[in-house]
């Protein structure tokens, strides 16, 4: 068997805010992909997603939801006659690797699925994101199901709040000298982790005050800008931005990145932000001159993301 592939995901704007119902923009980002596949012999990563497998599947079985079901017979079949998932998506690099292969299984094995062909009113985008929250949940504890979404429909999604999300346009790529790119930090991060720092630090009133005001204010900014092509203004925001993130999230930002994100914001070479939940793995950068952040950074591991 052979599943059609689920590209990776980018969250541009909105990481730990999603939690608080703050705006969100996810983007699909083709250069990393999965798919379902199957083999008689496994060995090596194969064989260790095989097992994962299993392991979803017994999940799987007793979700007990009134949203999905799923054909168990057919999925514990496919799972004990050698299937796995081919990924070429990093895992704990804040890139959605469970969040394709949530959306690859539901894609195939849910009864009575929504398909991504019919007319997706606000409330199937609803109910696809509370499926896929309930399914990822398996992988991070707890999932706001938007990267799986983001998977599955292979479209630019906005979060306007938990009960409201739509479909984005985001403007055409430029070829301009701006753009989005990824820095790797080269260290695997792990989410479940990483969100429990954010709910300790959202039971201080200083800590939700600054992500109301602050985090938000200047998040919901970067956004419109970007939907807009407001380039000018947006490289203000995300600078802002950057200083909030680097004052209020040191434990989600890499000790060794401590140093190279205050630099691009004293230098204005580029600005860093985080890219999911942060403690390695990608770091999202913005630039308005892609060669100078590329030498200014000459050091480290870039990939492009989008151009402006």
């Amino acid at each position: 068997m052979k599943g059609p592939l689920f590209y990776a995901k980018i969250l541009l704007f909105g990481e730990y805010g999603i939690i608080k119902d703050s705006k969100g923009l996810a983007i699909p980002f083709n250069s990393y992909k999965g798919a379902l596949k199957s083999a008689n012999n496994l060995s090596g990563e194969a064989k260790k997603s095989n097992e994962s497998l299993s392991k979803f599947y017994n999940y799987l079985a007793n979700l007990n939801s009134d949203i999905v079901s799923f054909d168990l017979t057919s999925l514990k079949n496919d799972i004990d006659s050698g299937m796995y998932f081919d990924s070429s998506i990093p895992q704990g690099y804040g890139v959605g690797s469970s969040g394709a292969l949530v959306a690859s299984i539901y894609d195939q094995y849910a009864t009575d699925k929504i398909t991504i062909l019919e007319n997706l009113t606000r409330d199937k985008l609803l109910t696809l994101k509370q499926v896929f929250s309930l399914m990822e949940s398996f992988f991070h504890g707890k999932s706001s199901g938007l990267d799986p979404l983001n998977s599955y429909l292979s479209l630019p999604i906005l979060i306007n709040s938990k009960e409201n999300i739509e479909p984005a346009g985001i403007p055409s790529q430029k070829e301009g000298k701006g753009a989005v790119f990824l820095l790797d930090s080269e260290q695997i991060g792990e989410t479940e982790p990483m969100v429990n720092i954010f709910m300790n630090k959202m039971k201080n009133e200083g800590f939700r005050k600054m992500i109301s005001e602050e985090f938000s204010l200047h998040t919901d900014a970067c956004i419109e800008d970007f939907l807009q092509g407001n380039i000018t203004s947006l490289f203000g925001n995300v600078k802002k931005l950057s200083k909030v993130v680097l004052a209020n999230f040191k434990p989600m930002i890499p000790s060794a990145f401590h140093k190279v994100w205050e630099k691009g914001i004293q230098t204005n070479d580029y600005y860093l932000k985080l890219c999911g939940s942060g403690g390695g793995g990608y770091i999202l950068g913005f630039t308005e001159d892609y060669e100078k952040a590329k030498n200014s950074l000459q050091e480290y591991k870039l990939e492009l993301v989008y151009r402006f």
